[in-house]
């Protein structure tokens, strides 16, 4: 039976925990037995004595580490980040308000709020550990680029993710990292992600669902569709085999009498789907705590029963695709042998392990990061119909209103890209990354003349580039306006003066394997959507009441939420809370 969560926290941290109280009752026992003038003390006062040892000893730790970095920071002509926070032991205030934000919150607003106060880069020390956040290019570049091997996701963060990701590419640092990296890279070809056959099976099926449902009079909610579409395809292209998510009926508005929450979905793709999205729920929220998550899941491990639905149909696969490279068998397509990524994986190891993280770690990657994109595009489309009808020329113009779209296709449609690149400006995908500081480096400041900024050994370094894909300085007065155009102008050499401004799928040695082929996927579903469709319109009542923008939001104001309709937060990515519901219009050309 596994350790619950909370015990084995405890138990790993036995020695620090008891240490202190047991040093405490060791000198008072001395006192009273050899200090003639030592007065015995009242029980109570002994017990609370030895609690209150334990933050006594943080405290004094939390000075000598601080005065160690300040000392370091010094030796190297530098300075340490300014630090936010208040009094209080572990900084609880600030990190109850942070779980606060991430619950009820708009996607990157208090942060946002900080850097204002702090500038750029600052530490956001919480539980007695130091996190330098930077929303800074330069700082940024340095952690995935410049000075890659001075940084990593580090033993922390993989411990809190492992049981999402175990050690796939996205949870491994160092040679796991490179075995994982070297063994994936040559699926993501050219002639691979170019193949859009798989895109177009499930997006006609798509199509006719979302025809379907309007038929009915019902509004559609966009999020769940794509997302179907993309896991369906992704697990396709990954598995050879589907989820079959497209094949379970649509979700219904709240207010409709034949809603059914997913969760309470009987068919077995709704309870995967769920289970898939409630695990990265989950370890995202653990991820703020750090490993302190286990105090809050003490008896039990919320993850275990979505992750054995997810297994339930990851698992006969895994064992299936072993079992045909072992026996030779080959999957006929066509005439030619057809060879899926997990095919392929299996050529190189056949250990379980990897093969289920690796596999894992691309769905999540192949199926969030995409849907996300495509959400946000309609949402922005469904408020911004010169665009819509602008891009579905373009489309019509190029590919025609029923042919496929092919890779040519794609590429040279300037302004569909345009689109694409503004909503992952806007609306980054994965709006909040971490790595952490191998070596003690340095990060040199932007004002001539001034220290640079010491970065200890250790240290977590939490990124956004959501909000630094909004900061006024790298994009113009008018960087909170969604604007494709600001990709094909004249800004666009704010772009080109500096390209780690624009880090949507990261950037150095960890850049994402699959940038192409999310731009391709997104791209074709786009064109058969816009081939379909005239016009979108948001349906904000059927967005359950709970999932609506706060009322104190709609007064605009300074912060992310300003001027939008729905609520974006983030898991692991960035998505619209309680749904993207709309209704469109068929195209009558």
């Amino acid at each position: 039976m596994p350790v619950p969560p909370g015990i084995r926290y405890l138990s790993q941290r036995s020695p620090y925990l008891l240490g202190p109280p047991t040093l405490f009752y060791i000198a008072y026992s001395f006192a009273v037995e050899h200090v003639n003038e030592f007065q015995r003390w009242h029980p109570a006062l002994v017990v609370l004595g030895c609690v209150m040892s334990l933050p006594g000893a943080l405290t004094l730790w939390c000075a000598y580490e601080s005065y160690v970095n300040r000392r370091d920071a010094w030796a190297n002509g530098a300075v340490l980040p300014p630090s936010v926070g208040g009094y209080w032991p572990g900084n609880l205030p600030r990190l109850m308000k942070t779980a606060g934000d991430f619950k009820n919150g708009y996607v990157g607003n208090e942060i946002q709020k900080v850097t204002k106060e702090y500038g750029n880069t600052f530490n956001f020390r919480t539980l007695f550990t130091d996190r330098i956040f930077t929303v800074e290019p330069e700082n940024i570049k340095s952690v995935l680029a410049s000075q890659f091997n001075d940084f990593e996701k580090g033993p922390v963060v993989i411990r809190i993710l492992s049981g999402l990701f175990g050690t796939g590419v996205f949870n491994s640092d160092g040679d796991m990292w490179k075995f994982h990296r070297q063994m994936t890279r040559p699926f993501f070809s050219k002639e691979r992600i170019t193949d859009f056959e798989i895109f177009d099976i499930h997006a006609t099926e798509t199509m006719h669902k979302l025809k379907s449902r309007l038929k009915e009079g019902f509004p559609v909610d966009f999020q769940d569709l794509s997302g179907r579409y993309t896991l369906d395809s992704a697990t396709s292209y990954l598995f050879g085999k589907e989820v079959g998510t497209l094949s379970a009926s649509l979700a219904y508005p709240h207010n409709s009498p034949k809603h059914i929450p997913l969760q309470q979905s009987s068919h077995p793709a709704d309870q995967f789907l769920y289970a898939f999205q409630e695990t990265q729920n989950i370890s995202a929220y653990r991820v703020r705590f750090g490993e302190e998550w286990q105090l809050g899941e003490f008896w039990k491990d919320r993850n275990v029963p979505h992750l054995e639905v997810i297994d339930g149909f990851i698992e006969p696969i895994l064992r299936d695709a072993v079992r045909k490279k072992q026996t030779g068998e080959k999957v006929e397509k066509g005439g030619e042998a057809e060879t899926t990524l997990l095919d392929y994986l299996v050529t190189k190891t056949e250990d379980h392990t990897t093969l289920r993280d690796e596999t894992f770690n691309l769905l999540v990657a192949a199926r969030d990061t995409t849907s996300s994109l495509l959400t946000f595009v309609v949402y922005m489309l469904a408020e911004h119909p010169d665009v819509l009808r602008r891009l579905r020329e373009e489309i019509l113009d190029q590919v025609g209103p029923t042919n496929m779209p092919t890779y040519d296709d794609v590429r040279v449609m300037k302004f569909l890209r345009a689109v694409l690149n503004e909503t992952l400006r806007f609306f980054a995908p994965v709006p909040f990354n971490i790595r952490t500081c191998k070596n003690a480096t340095l990060w040199a400041s932007k004002v001539p003349g001034e220290k640079p900024m010491f970065i200890p050994a250790g240290t977590r370094i939490p990124y956004s580039v959501l909000i630094m894909h909004r900061r006024e300085d790298l994009w113009g007065p008018d960087a909170g306006k969604w604007d494709p155009d600001r990709f094909i102008d004249e800004r666009v050499e704010r772009l080109t003066a500096n390209p780690f401004i624009f880090l949507p799928f990261n950037a150095g040695p960890r850049i994402c394997l699959g940038q192409q082929f999310a731009y391709n996927e997104a791209s074709f579903f786009l064109v058969r959507l816009l081939q379909n469709f005239s016009e979108i319109s948001l349906a904000l009542d059927a967005v359950p009441p709970e999932h609506r923008p706060r009322d104190e939001w709609k007064d605009g104001g300074e912060g992310f939420h300003s001027g939008q309709k729905v609520w974006a937060r983030a898991h692991i990515t960035m998505y619209a809370s309680g749904g993207l519901w709309v209704n469109m219009k068929e195209a009558s050309y």
